[in-house]
């Protein structure tokens, strides 16, 4: 799993001009699936983005994590965080999971990050045309993949 992780003031979705999930401050996750992933890698990324300190304190210091600023999340499924890029100018995007694969991987990823967190969680609609706004805070951008562990 490959997720781009952008703190922020303030984001939300919308599907057809309809707004389907909304957050003031919190974390905006791009979340891509590929073939290999399971259950394992949507725990760690669960436990990793709980766990990181990017939110300021009271000295503006990065050191606080999403729970002590009791921030919120809005995740959004996006296939081509998989995009190979080496042959020509079209992405290919053949390690991006099936629908049938990631469908039940992204719902796991949503489920236990409510559990985990116990903080508001929204999200978008796998599959779906969205329009996400964003206002990124800081700019803070970070990329993670759980292949990548080490």
């Amino acid at each position: 799993m490959r997720i781009v992780l952008q703190r922020v003031s303030e984001s939300s979705v919308k599907i057809n001009d309809e707004v389907v999930g909304t957050i003031n401050q919190g974390l905006l996750i791009l979340l891509g699936i590929e073939h290999e992933d399971n259950e394992s890698d949507a725990n760690w990324l669960v436990k990793k983005i709980i766990g990181m300190r990017i939110f300021s304190d009271e000295n503006g210091k990065m050191n606080l994590s999403i729970e002590e600023v009791n921030g919120e999340f809005l995740v959004v499924s996006q296939f081509t965080l998989h995009a190979s890029t080496k042959k020509g100018n079209r992405p290919s995007y053949i390690k991006a999971a099936r629908p049938e694969q990631a469908i039940p991987l992204y719902e796991y990823f949503l489920e236990n990050l409510k559990y985990e967190s116990n903080l508001n969680v929204q999200s978008g609609k796998f599959g779906a045309d969205m329009k996400v706004t964003l206002i990124n805070d800081g700019p803070v951008t970070i990329l993670i993949d759980s292949k990548n562990r080490n």
